[in-house]
């Protein structure tokens, strides 16, 4: 494999570095607004001597110019909805959004590669427009696409993370394609390779940010669309004080307790084939649904009122940039996920999570791993850049 340089776009802490460098490759420079998440990235990488870049938007071409030689161009960027004006569709059409930036970068460097990640509805975001507007400004620029949504539990980490990615091949060059990827080398091997959600400790259930799952499941997707106060709550063994309900077929009340008082009694009648569960009260016909020992809980958006509660059958959700995740332990204890935990989760070494505690705080620190990407996906696919 070709040893290649590249420029880190959107660069967040470093996900994408972190994988492509673990495939070989060398960084160049990045860029990043946020001033925390730049904290944490040059707190993890040595970034002496590179490039660094703020606001993308405020980049001058000349600016861009100046950055010389790049083979790989790699972000992950927003979402976002093009005004169309007429029946074109092209490089034009994407201005005034963030993809327009990287677009803008690649029609000057001219890199061999995008390298480039998204929320998988982006495929389908705004009827398709938004895609078919993307591919059309790529082709425009003189590359041929090709894209996978993958799945991070597939890649070696227990969390349900779909995200599509995006490889831009520049027109004439002797890149092999990257894509279809599998991943089955590297799954996972928790009992249950599945969200197992047990349970909701909020008052009315219906809240995602309630959401407790079981300490042997898969995560629920981290994202960053949740409170920072509220991390992915999991079950453990410890003394226990009553909190919430349990589903009522359940003796003992019914009842679930807080972490640091001391447990009931165990009833003989609790003994048998019965096994406990918490009651995770959504916005469905039933009302709930039951969570176990090892299940992952949901926990964000606390107010709403449609949200169903997600209970992670043995697999984590989607991180979220909130602390919103938690664990169902032995016991029924529930605990919210650390920092450390959620950046595991993102595939990132325990070093570089230890690098930037010293420069963020915890709240940022839960935000940074749901804004992230897998390195773990990331560094499957750099392995295939540079191939002939």
């Amino acid at each position: 494999m070709q040893k290649m340089k590249f420029l880190d776009l959107f660069a967040g802490i470093g996900g994408f570095r972190i994988g492509m460098e673990s495939a070989g490759h060398e960084c160049i420079g990045f860029c990043e607004i946020d001033k925390f998440a730049r904290a944490s990235y040059k707190a993890i990488h040595d970034t002496k001597g590179e490039i660094e870049l703020h606001d993308i938007t405020t980049v001058s071409d000349d600016t861009i110019r100046g950055i010389g030689h790049v083979d790989v161009i790699c972000g992950g960027f927003p979402c976002q909805a093009f005004s169309i004006a007429g029946a074109r569709r092209g490089f034009e059409d994407t201005r005034g959004t963030l993809f327009f930036e990287i677009a803008r970068f690649a029609s000057i460097l001219k890199p061999r590669y995008l390298f480039l990640e998204n929320v998988k509805g982006l495929l389908n975001h705004d009827r398709g427009n938004t895609f078919e507007v993307i591919l059309s400004a790529l082709d425009e620029l003189g590359y041929d696409v090709e894209w996978q949504v993958l799945n991070s539990k597939n890649f070696g980490v227990p969390q349900n993370r779909e995200r599509v990615f995006i490889i831009g091949h520049l027109r004439g060059g002797s890149g092999r394609k990257v894509f279809p990827l599998s991943g089955d080398g590297a799954a996972i091997t928790c009992e249950q390779p599945k969200i197992n959600k047990v349970g909701n400790i909020r008052k009315k259930g219906k809240s995602q940010s309630g959401d407790v799952v079981s300490i042997d499941s898969l995560a629920p997707t981290l994202c960053s669309t949740t409170t920072q106060k509220d991390p992915l709550k999991v079950l453990i063994e410890n003394e226990i004080k009553q909190f919430g309900v349990l589903q009522p077929n359940y003796n003992q009340s019914g009842v679930v307790y807080e972490i640091d008082g001391i447990s009931p009694t165990i009833r003989a009648y609790q003994g048998g084939n019965l096994e406990l569960k918490i009651r995770v009260k959504e916005a469905t016909k039933q009302g709930y649904q039951e969570a176990e020992i090892g299940d992952s809980v949901n926990l964000s958006h606390p107010n709403s009122k449609t949200r169903r509660g997600r209970v992670g059958k043995q697999i984590a959700n989607t991180l979220l940039t909130g602390e919103s995740q938690g664990v169902v332990e032995p016991d029924f204890r529930i605990r919210k996920l650390t920092p450390r935990e959620c950046w595991r989760l993102q595939g990132f070494p325990d070093w570089a999570f230890d690098k930037a505690q010293e420069v963020n705080s915890n709240s940022q620190l839960y935000k940074q791993a749901g804004n992230s990407v897998t390195v773990n996906v990331i560094a499957a696919i750099a392995q295939g850049l540079g191939g002939n």
